[in-house]
């Protein structure tokens, strides 16, 4: 047999009945236990969910149990390594499932990962906040991102489950979208000192006894037999907190990429397993990203409006069209999205790296005397041996011994 192998079609248990496209309003999981399995098998889900833990314990014990600071090398090795996973893991998807959901998976991931260094921003933002020893953020880092793909995942399935009893949820993500795009393209102001969830943060803090000293990468630590919580935990819910508000935006745009739960699922979780290298290599080219919120502002509005035509594609609104499909608003191919996607992340990164390379240049001051222009001479040092004597400065006559 030739050509990738079709998508597998999960049934319900009892009589062999296809139950996808039912209707269950009591039990939302359900619905999405529907959803979420009709392409692909249980057996899949597991293996790459045991995968993925598999790659956060082994950076774990492999870089992040001894505090230390990562190099650039260092950095760049492995930024280039969970790279390179996604990607074969993309190819691989490709292969066995064909290119349209293979070309899903790559805009996904495109997309959460250009918004996960917008993230960092604000990561960046709160380590400097706590004030964070650099040889402690590689945990915090590995930990929020453990804790951005559960609260995810969860996300992800609530919104699968939803998508399929409800299609009219695509004009609210659309909509959605494009008023944060709206947003995004304001220019953007990190210098603000307000860490997200300050406030939820300070709750916490009346109720949880807590010290405002590091101890080491400790959680907690015991004094004269009472347990509290260190600033490391803290900024661990912080860079949590921070995370699920990023959803809110990350997975409306990825679900009008693709309505298949797990390739949003295995997008969002190889764009945030590489989130921890890439804080320490891109830690200094972010402010030189002037142009990347306009980038992310045009991929979003293009998702949005994408999302806003699905919906009406599949519209079911009473008051939109008398409830019936809307023909002729066209599907916006995943090739045109994938272009799209990628085209815009390249406009933003060279545009952005020419203007601070042009902005850089105009702000180094010229050196005295290499400037073009003809003016009056500068005075030379008389104790230069070298300096030009001038003709009026020359001793007339002979000079007495």
């Amino acid at each position: 047999m030739s050509g990738p192998v079709p998508p597998v079609r999960v049934r319900a248990a009892v009589g062999g009945e296809d139950h996808a496209g039912g209707r269950d309003l009591r039990y939302l999981l359900d619905a999405y236990r529907r959803y979420a399995l009709l392409d692909i098998p249980l057996w899949v889900w597991l293996a790459t969910s045991a995968w993925i833990v598999g790659m956060i314990v082994f950076d774990f014990f492999a870089h992040v149990k001894t505090p230390h600071a990562p190099t650039f090398r260092e950095s760049a090795i492995w930024s280039s390594v969970y790279i390179a996973i996604a990607v074969l893991f993309g190819v691989g998807f490709l292969l066995v499932v064909g290119p349209e959901h293979g070309g899903e998976y790559f805009a996904g991931y495109l997309t959460e990962k250009s918004l996960s260094v917008d993230n960092l921003f604000v990561f960046l933002l709160i380590m400097t906040s706590f004030k964070v020893p650099r040889e402690d953020q590689q945990k915090v880092l590995l930990w929020g991102v453990a804790i951005a793909i559960v609260l995810r995942t969860v996300f992800i399935l609530l919104g699968a489950a939803a998508l399929e009893q409800w299609s009219w949820i695509f004009y609210i993500f659309g909509a959605f979208l494009l008023w944060t795009a709206w947003k995004q393209a304001q220019p953007q102001d990190h210098s603000d000192d307000t860490v997200p969830g300050g406030k939820f943060l300070e709750r916490i803090k009346r109720v949880i006894p807590t010290v405002d000293e590091y101890h080491g990468d400790r959680l907690t630590v015991k004094i004269d037999g009472k347990r509290f919580m260190t600033p490391m935990l803290i900024v661990m819910f912080a860079i949590g907190m921070t995370d699920v508000v990023f959803a809110f935006d990350s997975i409306p745009a990825i679900y009008g990429l693709t309505q298949e739960p797990y390739i949003v699922f295995t997008a969002n979780a190889f764009a945030l397993l590489g989130l921890r290298q890439l804080y320490f290599l891109i830690g200094g080219l972010l402010e030189r990203l002037i142009y990347l919120h306009i980038g992310l502002a045009v991929i979003l509005a293009f998702i949005g409006v994408k999302l806003v035509l699905h919906a009406m594609h599949v519209n079911e609104l009473s008051f939109i069209n008398g409830g019936e499909h809307i023909d002729w608003a066209p599907e916006i191919p995943i090739s045109v999205s994938l272009l799209v996607i990628l085209g815009t992340l390249v406009v933003v990164t060279v545009a952005s790296l020419w203007r601070t390379r042009r902005d850089s240049a105009l702000a180094t001051p010229v050196p005295e005397g290499a400037s073009d222009e003809v003016g009056p001479a500068e005075p030379q040092d008389a104790t230069d041996p070298l300096a030009p004597v001038d003709r009026a400065d020359r001793p007339q006559g002979p000079v007495a011994p």
